[in-house]
C-alpha cells in the first residue's frame, strides 16, 4: 500500500482507514502534510467537499444536493443535510481512504456461548450460504420482535471475520446500538469492537467490527465487507435518501448488505414480492411463545389534572401486584403532566421519564432495565431494539397521530421477551377505536398464525 512516508502520517495509519473526513477536523499538523504531498499521494484522495456536476452543486460526504440558497457571508456552498456530522463547505476537502488494512484471519471469532434454535440455525445458514455463493449482494431477515436476530447474526459475522472481513452493524437509534456493543463485543471478544455514535466520545481504532448508528457511516468510504442495518424502517433511516446513500458508499464494491426489521418498510416488501431481494421470515420468538396480544381499552387519559377512574384502576391493580411497566406517550410534552399524576396515583413507585434529548437517557434505561425504578414513562425512542425482562407496556393515547401500526407492534414486542418472563402484558389505551390500532393488532394476530399459534 503506497502511503505518505512521514512517520506521523504512518502513526495515524488507522484514522483514515476505511474513512472519509474532514480535512479540517484533522490534527493541524496531519493537515498540513496531507495538503503539501496531495500529488504524490496514490491511494489517497483529498477532494473538495463540494463539487459541481451536472450543472449541480453535489455535496461528496452525503451525494445530496446543495442548492444555490445555502450560500454563507463568505460565499461558499454549504450542505444542510449533513450538517450534524459538522459542516461541510465549498471551501473545505474531504480526505478519503478505501480499506486496505488487513485485519488477522482466526480459526473462530465467535465466543458465544449460547446456542440457536434450530428454526434460527437454518435461516442464519440460508442467508449465510447466499452470501458465501455471491448469489445476491443484498438479503432481508424479516423476524418477530423477541425472535432473536441479533443472535442469528452472529455465524454471519463470524464467518466474515474469520476470512479477515470487516463487519459494520448499524441501526438509526442510539439506544440500539448502545443495547447491542456489550452483546457484540461479549459474542467476539478476541476481535476489535468498536462503538460509533453522537454521544460516544472514545477514540476511533480502526476496530474490525464496528456497531454505529446509520449517521456514522457518513464518516466511512468503502471499509466493510459486511454491513447489517438493523431496524431498517425506523425513523430516521427509512425514507432517508442520504442515510442510504451513505450505506451504499460505506461497503465496498463486491460488499453485502443484511436488512433487519421486525415490520419492514413496504418498499423492501415488495423487492421481495418481485424476486429482487432475497426475504428470510422467522414468525417465531427464540423461546417459543406467542407475541402478547395487546388489549384494548377505550377512554380518556385526564380528568383535570388526575387520571380518569378508569386508567387510575388499571395501573394501581398492576402495581398491587408489583409489576414494573414501561408507560409509552406520543409526545415530549406529554411527560411532565402524566408524570405528575401518575406519582399522585401511585405514590410509592419509583419511576423516571425519558426522551431522546435526555442528558441522562442512558442512565435511567439502564436503571430500569436492572430494577431500580418501577416504572420508566418514555416517548417512542424505546419503541424498538430494547430489551426489558418481565414487565407490562401501557401505550396511552394509541390512537395519536405520532403512533403507526408498524411503531405499535413494535412497542407490543417490548413485553415478554425474556425466556423465564414470557407472561408480559400490553395495553393500548385509547380514547377511540383507529385503523392503525386495527392493523396493528391484525398484525399481531397474523404474526402469531405463521408461527404456529
Amino acid at each position: 500500500m503506497v502511503f505518505v512516508e512521514q512517520d506521523l502520517i504512518q502513526q495515524e495509519r488507522t484514522l483514515f482507514n476505511g474513512r472519509q473526513l474532514l480535512l479540517s477536523q484533522l490534527p493541524d499538523e496531519v493537515a498540513t502534510i496531507l495538503l503539501e504531498q496531495r500529488q504524490q499521494l496514490c491511494h489517497l484522495e483529498l477532494i473538495l467537499a463540494i463539487q459541481d456536476e451536472h450543472g449541480q452543486k453535489i455535496c461528496q460526504r452525503c451525494g445530496s444536493i446543495v442548492p444555490i440558497c445555502q450560500i454563507l457571508p463568505s460565499g461558499y456552498y454549504y450542505c444542510r443535510q449533513c450538517l450534524v456530522m459538522g459542516r461541510v463547505t465549498s471551501r473545505d476537502y474531504l480526505v478519503r481512504l478505501k480499506q486496505h488494512f488487513e485485519y488477522p484471519h482466526q480459526v473462530n471469532s465467535l465466543t458465544w456461548t449460547g446456542q440457536l434454535t434450530s428454526a434460527q440455525t437454518q435461516v442464519a445458514n440460508h442467508i449465510l450460504q447466499q452470501f458465501e455463493q455471491q448469489k445476491r449482494p443484498e438479503q432481508l431477515l424479516w423476524a418477530v420482535t423477541g425472535a432473536g436476530k441479533t443472535e442469528m447474526t452472529f455465524p454471519i459475522i463470524a464467518a466474515f471475520l474469520n476470512r479477515g472481513q470487516r463487519v459494520g452493524f448499524v441501526s438509526p437509534r442510539v439506544d440500539v446500538c448502545n443495547e447491542l456493543f456489550p452483546r457484540v463485543k461479549a459474542a467476539f471478544n478476541k476481535s476489535s469492537v468498536g462503538l460509533l455514535h453522537g454521544q460516544v466520545h472514545d477514540r476511533y481504532q480502526n476496530e474490525q467490527l464496528i456497531i454505529a448508528t446509520v449517521h456514522q457511516l457518513l464518516r466511512f468510504y468503502q471499509a466493510f465487507d459486511l454491513l447489517i442495518v438493523d431496524e431498517v424502517d425506523a425513523f430516521p433511516y427509512v425514507g432517508d435518501p442520504m442515510l442510504q446513500r451513505a450505506v451504499a458508499s460505506a461497503i465496498k464494491p463486491q460488499g453485502q448488505r443484511l436488512y433487519l426489521s421486525a415490520t419492514p418498510p413496504a418498499s423492501l416488501l415488495l423487492a421481495a414480492r418481485q424476486n429482487q431481494l432475497p426475504l428470510h421470515y422467522l414468525a417465531r420468538r427464540f423461546h417459543g411463545r406467542a407475541l402478547p396480544i395487546p388489549q384494548l381499552i377505550l377512554g380518556r387519559i385526564f380528568n383535570g389534572e388526575q387520571f380518569t377512574s378508569k386508567l387510575q384502576t388499571l395501573l394501581q391493580s398492576w402495581a398491587a401486584q408489583h409489576r414494573r411497566f414501561l408507560i409509552f406517550l406520543p409526545e415530549i410534552s406529554d411527560l411532565k403532566l402524566t408524570a405528575q399524576a401518575l406519582q399522585q396515583c401511585l405514590p410509592e413507585i419509583v419511576m423516571a421519564t425519558v426522551y431522546a434529548a435526555d442528558e441522562h437517557r442512558l442512565t435511567k434505561v439502564q436503571d430500569f432495565r436492572e430494577g431500580r425504578l418501577d416504572v420508566l414513562l418514555t416517548t417512542t425512542i424505546l419503541e424498538r431494539g430494547v430489551t426489558f425482562s418481565d414487565i407490562d407496556v401501557l401505550i396511552l393515547a394509541a390512537n395519536h397521530r405520532n403512533y403507526t401500526a408498524a411503531s405499535l407492534v413494535q412497542i407490543a414486542g417490548r413485553a415478554g421477551r425474556a425466556a423465564n418472563f414470557t407472561n408480559g402484558r400490553v395495553v393500548f389505551y385509547s380514547e377511540y377505536y383507529t385503523l392503525k390500532i386495527r392493523r396493528a393488532v391484525k398484525m399481531i394476530h397474523h404474526l402469531n398464525r405463521q408461527g404456529g399459534f
